[in-house]
């Protein structure tokens, strides 16, 4: 016997005009930077078709309210500096919103690198202090793993630790 799921998908009660869709876009829009992608997911939560979706996002990018490059750049930025990601798991993530390679580039490496080598610095640092390893070859593994894991290249990393378990 199947078994037979229900999934309950929260439907407007009215529906709404084209004009009223694209004003609420605006100001959605205009509060943060959104993907491509993003928006044509809450297009499609307004119960729009597809045609009347693609046009909508037209007139966003004609009017500069949507910007596939400029969302890409402010995302690679934040999750930088706020989250402390590295380079490929932000392209991982820049993937996942549907951002074209080109854009993708110009984000990822528009990040300073000096600024990156202090940040993976200041990461490696930062787990150093807060777990105990019982032996140098175990430390270094599990801090070369944890780093990758942020999406910071293992090159770099290995280069770094390094430099940095010489000195402890």
């Amino acid at each position: 016997m199947p078994l037979i799921c229900f999934v309950e998908y929260k439907v407007n009660k009215f529906k709404l005009s084209r004009d009223e869709v694209l004003h609420k876009m605006k100001n959605w829009c205009a509060y943060q930077e959104r993907s491509q992608n993003e928006v044509r997911s809450k297009l499609y939560s307004f119960i729009l078709q597809s045609e009347e979706a693609d046009d909508i996002i037209a007139e966003l990018i004609n009017e500069n309210f949507l910007n596939e490059e400029r969302f890409a750049i402010a995302f690679a930025r934040g999750k930088f500096r706020i989250k402390l990601w590295g380079r490929n798991k932000i392209k991982i993530e820049l993937k996942k919103h549907k951002i074209s390679d080109y854009s993708i580039a110009k984000a990822v490496y528009g990040i300073n690198d000096e600024d990156y080598k202090a940040t993976l610095l200041k990461v490696i640092e930062k787990k150093v202090r807060l777990t105990k390893y019982p032996n140098p070859t175990k430390k270094f593994y599990g801090l070369l793993n944890y780093c990758v894991s942020r999406g910071y290249e293992s090159d770099l990393v290995i280069e770094q630790l390094n430099v940095i378990l010489k000195n402890i």
